[in-house]
């Protein structure tokens, strides 16, 4: 084993138990079969191109907090996770009542961390495959993002139509807000333009060895 394929190794087993744990007993488990079709999906990409697409620790970092905020989602599903619950655990007092009345929270913070969290990853890979140049070099990473929030959401839509009932309910998540999925991908937009922006300011987009290809 090479040094440099310790620390994504390491993420991959820490990931591997909390998956684990989360998968015990979910509150809805058909919902959380759903949500984890695409955490299959996506781990298995990365485990098979491990070799041909070596990520930084940084990227993997990231990922892997991305995975276990969608892991503790799927447990709970979205429209449920008792964060105030915890909040109030923590600070020992009243939770602060955030946005309207009843509305769980939870999932529009995951959408934007979707955007902050897969930037750094994108980035690489654009990078390493294409070199964009100019504007085109900041632009189409973000097209990335969008793109796939935008797929995201439609393999949603088409989910809850094929199941229909509290199943689909359950997985697209929406609260009753008929505007749920323009905002969640608005907020996926916005989290990789701060990415986008964090890495400017602090140099860390220049700083992040590029990713390696074979």
């Amino acid at each position: 084993m090479q040094p440099a394929d310790r620390y994504p190794l390491v993420l991959l087993g820490v990931f591997a138990a909390i998956w684990t744990a989360l998968a015990y007993a979910p509150w809805y488990r058909q919902d959380w079969l759903l949500e984890n079709l695409v955490v299959f999906v996506a781990v298995g990409v990365f485990v098979k191109t491990f070799r041909s697409l070596h990520f930084s620790n940084f990227a993997y970092t990231c990922l892997f907090v991305f995975l276990v905020l969608h892991e503790i989602g799927a447990h709970y599903t979205y429209s449920e996770v008792p964060w105030r619950e915890w909040l109030q655990a923590i600070t020992g007092g009243q939770a602060p009542a955030v946005g309207p009345v009843g509305r769980n929270h939870y999932d529009r913070v995951v959408h934007f961390c979707y955007g902050l969290l897969i930037f750094p990853a994108v980035w690489e890979l654009f990078e390493a495959r294409t070199s964009p140049r100019g504007l085109w070099r900041y632009l189409m990473p973000v097209l990335f993002v969008m793109s796939h929030s935008v797929i995201y959401e439609m393999i949603e839509w088409v989910a809850a139509e094929l199941f229909g009932g509290e199943l689909g309910v359950a997985y697209l998540g929406t609260q009753g807000d008929a505007w749920d999925a323009q905002k969640d991908m608005a907020l996926a937009t916005a989290g990789a333009l701060a990415a986008l922006l964090l890495g400017g300011v602090r140099g860390r987009i220049r700083r992040i060895r590029p990713l390696t290809l074979h």
